[in-house]
């Protein structure tokens, strides 16, 4: 199971895996609220760890057992199998489980980067990955979407498309993402297609590649070179992709497919088991990060073997399941542990590492919601992971995505980019000037520090009613829900996408033509 399945095996979703120049700064100067861009995070506060050294070293000596005696499996890919057999692995009798030695894969991992930068389209947008930095990006995978009118449903290319313009009039959304949602209305086998252009089209910021197919994954790099350059797409990473581990040990075919496609064009691979813990691992935090560590640094290593040098990034996703029902479960302080350890193990072997979001597993944007996914996101921004995943729009444990709380989310990740960077000790952020003028006893309204300082002094929410109660109840009792979907709305209704070259538009749509009359339309 992965990130493109649902959960429990009720629908298998396999699949998926930038703000403009002057034109779009005159539009934020007419519209309601701002979406003038942040830059990626570079964080001014330091990590938290959980883990001594000892307890780094018991992990990792941990997950080299894990590789060496039970091995990790490989499934359906025999050339991986004969690069690992002459790195010097050994193989099961059963042809496809890897027997590691110790030290093997971290020897090889000394030759992937511990950062590098991601390029969009427009370069004004390029975000660094690893080395204190933090990129958000939007939520990945759900095959249905939530909004307040309309309830529950499978989603659509609209939304999708929606979604994409929501993330690149997002202040604080540094990404573009990847499978925001999934559209049903558009054939399997061609919907990579649509997905990747609405990526380039309707924004300009950074984005992840189709892993569902080798073929989509080609598909993508081909794509980037046209709307980037193919020199650009040769000499940098313009994409990132996720690959999912298919916990408890083992890679599928179709995850290895694309690994070697992007890994091979030195593109950015995510390799990310994807825990349910008690199901796909054992109940306990340190038996979980072992594993996870141990699947996490053979599929690290692979794309070492593939291309030296290829960018790469230790993910996980980890989550704990009801020991009652068996369903998931989120914002509870087990996954944070996992999350904070496995980002000290990241830091250690020196690679970046993704994980966190605003994760939660209620149906709708309620208290439920609230409560889980400011869990998850406040431990994703202390542990110091590097690429978030899942920061705005995930419901009901990643089976949709939801307008409104896309707007929520991201009201939230603005307070993240905030707190990240840490206590101004400027001689303005010192204000000794202000508590000279002011003195004992009065107030600091009327002073000129707090006149110079006031638009900006604190953060403001762009859902939160913090008027009277009785100018609330005069302008109709509205709660959180009902404020975000009247946000998301206005945000559309405002949107303008970002400058294209017309000619790179043209061959973008030429590509798209020619790949979906090659082939008739695949529903499954």
């Amino acid at each position: 199971m992965s990130e493109e399945q649902d959960y429990g095996g009720r629908r298998a979703r396999r699949g998926r895996g930038e703000h403009g120049g002057s034109g779009a700064r005159r539009s934020q100067r007419s519209q309601k609220f701002s979406t003038a861009p942040l830059p990626y995070i570079q964080r001014g506060i330091p990590t938290f760890d959980v883990l001594s050294e000892e307890g780094m070293e018991i992990l990792e000596n941990n997950a080299e057992t894990i590789m060496e005696e039970v091995g990790i499996a490989i499934k359906d890919d025999p050339e991986i199998i004969a690069m690992w057999k002459e790195a010097g692995a050994e193989v099961g009798k059963d042809g496809e489980t890897l027997h590691v030695p110790r030290g093997l894969a971290r020897e090889l991992l000394k030759t992937a980067p511990n950062h590098f930068m991601q390029h969009a389209r427009n370069p004004d947008r390029n975000v660094k990955i690893g080395d204190g930095a933090t990129v958000f990006a939007p939520v990945y995978g759900p095959p249905f979407i939530r909004n307040m009118d309309e309830g529950r449903r499978y989603a659509t290319i609209e939304d999708f498309k929606n979604f994409v313009k929501l993330a690149y009039m997002t202040p604080a959304m540094h990404h573009s993402g990847g499978t925001v949602c999934e559209p049903v209305d558009v054939p399997v086998n061609k919907r990579h297609l649509d997905m990747i252009y609405a990526h380039l089209r309707y924004s300009d910021k950074p984005f992840m590649g189709s892993v569902t197919a080798p073929e989509r994954a080609q598909d993508t790099v081909d794509m980037a070179r046209i709307a980037l350059g193919a020199d650009v797409v040769e000499n940098n990473c313009c994409i990132i992709n996720l690959i999912n581990a298919n916990s408890p040990m083992t890679f599928d075919g179709t995850m290895l497919g694309a690994m070697k496609v992007y890994a091979a064009a030195g593109q950015a691979c995510v390799v990310s088991p994807f825990i349910l813990a008690g199901a796909m691992s054992p109940v306990t935090v340190a038996g979980t990060v072992a594993q996870l560590f141990a699947e996490a640094l053979v599929g690290m290593a692979t794309t070492q073997l593939i291309r030296k040098g290829a960018p790469v990034v230790f993910g996980t996703f980890g989550s704990s399941i009801s020991m009652q029902s068996g369903a998931p479960t989120f914002g509870t302080p087990e996954p944070d542990l996992v999350l904070f350890a496995s980002a000290q193990l990241a830091r250690r072997i020196g690679v970046p590492f993704r994980s966190g979001g605003s994760l939660c597993g209620s149906k709708i944007p309620d208290a439920q919601a609230a409560y889980e996914s400011a869990q998850t996101i406040k431990s994703t921004l202390m542990g110091g992971v590097n690429f978030v995943l899942h920061a705005a729009g995930w419901l009901e444990g990643g089976l949709a995505s939801g307008y409104e709380k896309f707007v929520m989310d991201a009201d939230q990740i603005g307070m993240m980019q905030v707190l990240a960077g840490g206590v101004d000790l400027s001689e303005n952020g010192q204000a000794m000037d202000a508590i000279r003028e002011v003195g004992p006893g009065a107030h600091f309204l009327g002073c000129a520090h707090t006149q110079a300082n006031f638009e900006n002094a604190f953060y403001r929410s762009t859902i939160a009613d913090n008027n009277s109660f009785e100018q609330w109840e005069s302008e109709g009792s509205k709660d959180a829900m009902v404020r975000a979907n009247k946000l998301w709305k206005d945000m559309l209704a405002e949107y303008e996408a970002p400058a294209i070259d017309p000619g790179v538009d043209e061959a973008l749509n030429e590509f798209i033509a020619k790949k979906k009359d090659s082939m008739p339309d695949a529903f499954t």
